[in-house]
């Protein structure tokens, strides 16, 4: 078997520009990936066209060398860009094989240890600015059977936030966990926002609410930063979306940084090396919670580790997404009980649109985080839920 041909497709959804991968065989098998990185996705395009050069001719079958080769063969090695282009050729060559060997995913990664995966849902907050609009949004995700709830409360503040601005954020988790009550958790995002002295202090102002943990209190580029945050935090700390590889993992769980791991499947380097961060992580008894808001392709991986990995503790999700999401793969992600259910079709368990992925063309969108419209997530009127399993739908 060897590889004829990679194809991309980059599509609009509003939030975001998905960026999918299809492999392509001369025995007519062909394999899905997905590196979606938000808001470079030229960078990332150029440098799969450099992928595309070296694959073409090899035997997808023989996923860890090339992956591997890929990865000794840029020089330059880790950063988002090349690893989310590894990430997405990984992810593709992983569901060839599996199709191959007419198998779920997770067989070849040792086999189920889990039939469903609990999730926490981020994006059910689309639009809601005041603490009411929040708490609003709350309720509504709760009566759908969400028990956990992601979301940033901190608005446009970057390193520090004085205290009129930190007491309105304060606000708006009160009134969220006055509105669901004890029994959901909620998950609180900082984005990298914070200095150290800040991230302590908001690490001890939510204590009082519970939460499931504070996610990326400091910028990603210290670890010292973020373990010095974990040191003195009354409240379990969660981090790790930006890292680019094992190496990197390594240093930052050595250095005590986080209580739950965050590796991203679209930009860590695939499957290959979500599953050995997951190894990793679990000799030093750190929880798997993979950063996961992206496409189809991307959640349909992760929930291939999440069904094979005993570490793998809760599931991120976007309880929304925009309406044509559903066009652009036959994606099936079953809710039941506050869970997702781990799919049982060949390899991936989807297939590509590639007609609709083209209907939805590219379009240039900025970074919101840090300034005041991170809410701003969903077109108007063109926003459902894509899950099945849920009281409403659409």
């Amino acid at each position: 078997m060897k590889i004829t041909d990679l194809k991309t497709y980059t599509v609009y959804t509003y939030r975001t520009n998905f960026v999918f991968v299809k492999i392509e065989t001369d025995e007519g098998v062909s394999g899905i990936g997905e590196g979606t990185l938000e808001y470079k996705e030229h960078a990332l395009l150029g440098a799969i066209e450099d992928i595309r050069r070296v694959l073409v001719g090899q035997d997808p079958r023989q996923v860890e060398r090339i992956t591997s080769e890929l990865y000794r063969d840029s020089y330059w090695r880790l950063g988002p860009v090349l690893q989310s282009a590894i990430s997405a050729v990984d992810i593709a060559m992983w569901d060839i094989k599996a199709k191959i060997l007419n198998v779920p995913l997770y067989e070849l990664l040792g086999g189920k240890v889990r039939d469903s995966i609990r999730m926490y849902a981020n994006v059910w907050f689309a639009g809601a600015r005041t603490a009411e609009e929040f708490a609003a949004a709350a309720v509504r995700a709760k009566l759908l059977g969400v028990t956990a709830l992601k979301w940033d409360p901190f608005g446009k503040a970057y390193l520090h936030m004085d205290w009129p601005e930190l007491r309105r954020s304060l606000e708006i988790v009160e009134a969220v966990r006055g509105a669901v009550g004890p029994d959901v958790d909620l998950l609180i995002e900082a984005h990298g926002r914070f200095d150290i002295s800040t991230g302590i202090r908001i690490a001890n102002e939510i204590k009082r609410f519970e939460p499931y943990f504070l996610e990326e209190p400091t910028p990603p580029d210290s670890f010292d930063a973020i373990a010095e945050v974990r040191k003195k935090s009354p409240v379990p700390i969660a981090g790790g979306e930006r890292l680019y590889g094992t190496m990197q993992l390594r240093s930052y769980l050595e250095k005590g940084c986080v209580d739950y791991v965050q590796p991203d499947l679209s930009h860590c380097g695939g499957v290959s090396a979500a599953k050995k961060m997951a190894a990793i992580a679990e000799t030093y008894y750190v929880a798997l919670a993979p950063h996961n808001p992206s496409g189809p392709v991307a959640n349909a991986a992760t929930l291939q580790i999440a069904g094979s990995t005993p570490g793998f503790r809760i599931l991120e999700i976007c309880l929304t997404d925009v309406s044509w999401r559903k066009e652009l793969t036959d994606e099936k992600v079953t809710f039941r009980n506050g869970n997702i259910l781990i799919p049982d079709g060949i390899g991936l368990g989807l297939s590509l649109n590639e007609e609709a992925c083209e209907s939805y063309p590219y379009q240039p969108i900025d970074l919101r985080h840090y300034k005041g419209t991170l809410t701003n997530v969903r077109p108007a009127g063109k926003t459902g839920y894509y899950f099945e399993g849920l009281p409403e739908n659409g």
